[in-house]
């Protein structure tokens, strides 16, 4: 059965177009977003990690290892299930900082632009034959398709055949695929999805083929069985391999593999769409291997019953084929197409990337005037393109004169060099760049020498002398150049580390990429002021319109606005623009040109650490949290928010008078929300509190008390006290907690008590004076009565007629001052019968003498004057004159107050009522409770009222009150006594106060 070059290259056009269509239709959202974001869409695209080999060449390591054979699976499958503590660091790192590939991340923490530089050379070198592989698969099915014949599959070196033209074809078809989808800025949507189906059909290829091998070939599960039973030797070399190597070796090599081989970080860590997915992705992963492990021994074992001399590494295809299944053989071929494509779309794009932003952005400077982001998208297409087609040179130069295990072991080998450094990123803080340079270069020299030089001279065993010492050198040698490789890479790493001096910058970004990060930062200082600062800065190495768009896009992804001033806010927004630029140029160039445009500056103040970023990190962590580190995260959430919830306005600073707190009594206090002054300098708050705080916090004194303030408009007087909070390692000060104290009400009432007590004394002088007078004015009208009967002269006598008249008033107003003045508290013993009407008379003619107060108002006594009570005089006419001088500050010039008396069985109900606009219903409440005022300070103290009550109350009377009095105008207010009467003795009333009600 064959196949013609037409219907192969018609198949393999028509799964590339399914790609493409698929890629196109998520970058245009057509696919839900569901679907694209979905953990499980992510874990099939990590299927790339089974390449070609992992369809086609697995089956030759089975061959060779046996049941060791399955460690390609399991030692993948082991760093999956320990993903929360071997991936999620890594992923962490990339998301925060938008580290695009493993040189990034060996550059962001060893500081070192040559260590990236490095890198990409070293992972281009190992991609090589691992490229060579996917295109050797592809081209060598197309082969056993068209001729129907694996036993001579090598190619002629002197002839250009047509297999090689359909594999360039092949090439060009997936570079313009990758191209088109792997060259933005962004996450790749459609190629993640695309990989995923990619991962999808291969899996199902693999199955299919398995069940078809135990169906088909053996008949069934007992067919299968049969057959080995009468071919014992087959279930003998699982458990003794014709290898010489050890499988242990093999397990290093594949243990490794997800986080040295550049394509798998790219998809692991790079292309993560879905944050928290390690707990899911230390599951599904390995139960994705576990899947394409199943049917790798049915088809070797289909294979070998076969025997039709094919090369057992395309037994999955040969086995169709022997068996005149086009349509299995199809399938099987479109899978391996499908394992193939994956794998050089993902290696390429990473290789790609890693020769854009550390050879080419480093050496070529960007054009600023013209866009720049179409200029790194064509760069990096060009690049995708070169890789491939480099790829495709080395398959040629090879000419298939090796398998596709030798191809898939010489570049895992040379991957695993990157192992120790990749550690150390998380795991190592010691570790150097000078280390890890003299580590890495002594393995990939040694895998030069070893296997790549060998593998270009076509040699599969080289004997060398070094020395005076021989050795065997090539593929045939793997496992113990590996472990010579790796073993001197390590051991060399680890002593040139301890031996060498880290730098200040290598320490700190390899605290920043340890697990312990979140006890390191030191707060560093900028000398910018604000956002659009970056931009001009910016301008000169990416251009102003670029510079622009990244500081616009880094506001918008922190929430912050144009205008933002705060220390703490600017360094956020500075880490996220490089963090931009990291992820559109690499995080070498990235930093190269924040560190010179935007360099970041040694605080004067040593030791000062960043408590804000400090605070943000352990609220994104803090849903990972457990055991002693979440309960002791839940005991800070409860310290903080006592302090945060504390009644009393309370903010902390740093040494260098950076805010770190501001809780919410110090936000209803000032009126400026804790966002907006976290991670301000305290002189750069907001009027009145900048200038105040400020001096206070750089005073030696631990307290101001009464400072004044303004606020809206109004005087407020505060108190400050200060504290030093001490470092919890030295004996310095970290910094300070300022407590304020609004002591406005305080101040006003002691103003209030100081009036109160001048008035008192005015009082008790008035009351002297009243008394001095009424002696000359008795004196004046005993003269005038005289006159008056020694003399008939009429105008003498109309004279004399006003003399008395004018003395008798000012008797009555000294008698009236004189009685007033006679406070003090008397005992209910002392009561007696008192004239309601006298007393409301007495309060209004005590209210006229303050006419300066208010504009004229008109008072009427409508009291019965025969109504009596049993009280103290001089306690009712306090009533009075309290109700009636808010009564006559509450209405407006020629407003009206009337007093009314009446009597109601054994009480006498007094009403005092004005015109003035009413008392709101909601301080209805309130009125009565001691130095409760509606008025300006200094215009009322608060306790008229309540004197009232307590006095109404020692009367063993009731007090109420209605507001407003006109329900229709909304107006008035009528105050309702009610005292027992004259007739009801102390002892026959039995009356106690009740609650106020309010109507």
């Amino acid at each position: 059965m064959t196949f013609s070059f037409f219907q192969v290259g018609l198949i393999c056009l028509s799964y590339l177009s399914v790609l493409f269509a698929i890629a196109y239709c998520t970058e245009k959202g057509l696919i839900s977003q569901r679907i694209v974001r979905h953990p499980v869409t992510y874990i099939f695209s990590l299927g790339i990690f089974a390449s070609a080999w992992a369809f086609y060449g697995v089956i030759d390591l089975a061959r060779n290892f046996g049941y060791g054979a399955l460690v390609y699976y399991i030692g993948t499958g082991a760093l999956f299930l320990f993903a929360p503590v071997a991936l999620k660091p890594f992923m962490e790192l990339a998301r925060r900082f938008q580290i695009n590939s493993t040189a990034d991340l060996l550059t962001f923490r060893y500081h070192s632009h040559g260590v990236g530089g490095l890198a990409t050379l070293c992972m281009a070198l190992a991609m090589a034959p691992l490229i060579a592989l996917q295109i050797q698969a592809v081209a060598d099915t197309i082969h056993i398709l068209t001729h129907n014949n694996g036993s001579s599959i090598a190619m002629s070196s002197q002839h250009f055949d047509s297999r090689q033209l359909m594999a360039l074809v092949y090439c060009v078809f997936v570079a313009g695929f990758a191209m088109v989808f792997g060259s933005n800025r962004e996450h790749h949507k459609g190629l993640i999805t695309s990989m995923a189906f990619e991962s999808l059909v291969k899996v199902f290829g693999l199955c299919a083929i398995g069940l078809f091998a135990i169906y088909k070939v053996f008949s069934g599960f007992d067919g299968l069985d049969e057959w080995l039973m009468n071919n014992p030797e087959h279930l003998r070399d699982l458990n003794t391999p014709t290898s010489n190597q050890s499988a242990h070796t093999l397990l290093l090599v594949f243990i490794a593999t997800a986080v040295s081989m550049p394509h798998i970080f790219h998809m692991t860590v790079v292309e993560n769409p879905v944050k928290n997915v390690t707990n899911t992705l230390s599951w599904a992963f390995p139960l994705f291997l576990l899947i394409m492990a199943l049917p790798i021994f049915p088809i070797l074992w289909a294979g070998l019953k076969l025997g039709d001399g094919f090369p057992t590494e395309y037994f999955p295809l040969a086995i169709p084929i022997a068996s005149g299944s086009p349509t299995f053989t199809v399938i099987s071929f479109v899978a391996g197409l499908s394992a193939a494509t994956g794998a050089i779309v993902a290696i390429s794009l990473a290789i790609a990337t890693m020769i854009l932003n550390h050879w080419i952005l480093p050496a070529t400077p960007l054009r600023t005037h013209q866009e720049i982001y179409g200029q790194l998208i064509w760069m990096r297409r060009v690049l995708i393109a070169v890789v491939i087609l480099c790829g495709y040179g080395f398959y040629q130069i090879l000419a298939n004169r090796f398998n596709l295990t030798d191809l898939a072991l010489t570049s895992f080998i040379a991957t695993l060099q990157f192992l120790p450094g990749v550690i150390a990123v998380a795991h190592w803080s010691r570790g150097n760049r000078n280390g890890l340079v003299a580590g890495l270069l002594t393995g990939i020299v040694i895998w030069i020498i070893g296997l790549l030089i060998p593998m270009l001279q076509d040699q599969r065993e080289v004997l060398m002398s070094f020395a005076q010492i021989s050795f065997n050198i090539g593929i045939d040698h793997w496992g113990q150049l590996t472990l010579w490789s790796l073993g001197l890479n390590t051991l060399i790493f680890v002593t040139v580390s301890l031996a060498t001096h880290q730098s200040n910058d290598e320490k700190y970004s390899a605290e920043l990429c340890a697990e312990d990060e979140l006890s390191h930062p030191i707060r560093m200082a900028l000398d910018i002021r604000a956002p659009e600062e970056l931009v001009e800065r910016l301008t000169d190495r990416i251009g102003e319109s670029t510079a622009r768009v990244e500081v616009d896009r880094a506001l918008e992804q922190l929430g912050l606005s144009a205008s933002e001033r705060r220390p703490y806010a600017l360094r956020r927004i500075r880490d996220e623009v490089e963090a931009n630029l990291s992820g559109l140029m690499g995080i070498s160039m990235a930093t190269e040109i924040m560190d010179r445009s935007i360099p970041y500056k040694v605080p004067e103040i040593e030791g000062v650490a960043d408590i804000n970023l400090m605070e943000s990190r352990i609220n994104e962590y803090r849903d990972h949290l457990t055991g002693l580190a979440g309960e002791l995260n839940n005991l800070r959430l409860y310290h903080r928010r006592t302090l945060e919830e504390l009644p009393m306005a309370v903010c902390s600073v740093g040494k260098d008078m950076e805010v770190l707190m501001w809780n919410s009594a110090m936000e209803r206090l000032t009126g400026i929300p804790s966002e907006t002054v976290t991670g301000s300098h305290l002189a750069e708050i907001l009027e009145p509190w900048g200038e105040l705080l400020d001096r206070f916090a750089n005073s030696s004194s631990a307290h101001f008390y009464k400072q004044e303030v303004d606020l809206a408009g109004r005087t407020h007087w505060i108190s400050l006290h200060q504290a030093s909070i001490p470092s919890s390692v030295s004996y310095q000060a970290e910094g300070q907690v300022i407590l304020i104290e609004d002591v406005t009400e305080m101040q006003l009432l002691e103003k209030e008590l100081m009036h109160s007590e001048r008035l008192a004394s005015v009082g008790r002088l008035a009351a002297g004076v009243a008394h001095e007078i009424g002696n000359p004015v008795t004196g004046i009208a005993c003269l005038a009565q005289n006159m008056k009967y020694e003399t008939d002269n009429e105008e003498l006598l109309e004279s004399v007629a006003h003399i008395l008249s004018q003395t008798d008033r000012v008797s009555r107003i000294v008698h009236s001052l004189v009685s007033f003045s006679h406070s003090g508290e008397q005992q209910e013993s002392g009561f007696q019968q008192v004239d309601l009407y006298v007393c409301a008379q007495e309060a209004i003619d005590l209210i006229r003498l303050q006419r300066e107060k208010r504009g004229q108002v008109i008072f009427h006594n409508e009291v019965d004057e025969s109504l009596q009570v049993w009280g103290d005089s001089q306690r009712l006419i306090q009533i009075f004159v309290n109700l009636l001088s808010n009564a006559r500050d509450a209405c407006e010039n020629g407003g009206n107050i009337r007093v009314a008396g009446t009597q109601l069985q054994k009480w006498a109900e007094i009403t005092v009522t004005d015109d003035g606009p009413g008392i709101p219903t909601d301080l209805l409440d309130q009125v009565f409770e001691p130095f409760f005022t509606t008025k300006e300070p200094g215009e009322g103290t608060g306790l008229g009222l309540a004197m009232v009550y307590s006095i109404v109350e020692e009367h063993k009377g009731l007090l109420d009150i209605i507001s407003p009095v006109d329900k229709v105008l909304q107006k008035g207010t009528k105050f309702v006594i009610k005292l027992p009467t004259a007739l009801e003795s102390d002892a026959t009333t039995g009356n106690t106060s009740r609650p106020l009600s309010k109507s």
